[in-house]
């Protein structure tokens, strides 16, 4: 089974095939299962996909497959500290609602 190094190592290498990844192919490169990909695909989440062919394969090309988990990781709090609600100032609450 390919890993993620593995599949980059090739589409780096020049090999236009891997450039191009099938559903099986994208699940193992990103660590998730083909059903996974198939459920987002159905509810249009997930990485960008298309069909491919006369017999319209779905396919994954790895380079938007790079950029979608670099998306997920900016949309991320953990990961992008701007969007960490513990950085933002406290913003002060209106004297109307204190008075009873």
């Amino acid at each position: 089974m390919p890993g993620r190094s593995s599949l980059a190592a090739t589409a780096t290498s020049g090999a236009t095939s891997a450039a191009f990844l099938t559903v099986k192919d994208a699940a193992d490169y990103l660590g998730l299962s083909p059903h996974t990909l198939y459920v987002w695909r159905h509810r249009r989440q997930g990485p960008p996909s298309f069909r491919m062919g006369p017999r319209g394969r779905v396919m994954y090309r790895l380079e938007a497959l790079d950029a979608w988990v670099r998306e997920q990781e900016q949309a991320d709090s953990r990961s992008n500290p701007a969007l960490n609600p513990l950085n933002t100032p406290l913003q002060e609450r209106s004297s109307r609602f204190l008075s009873a």
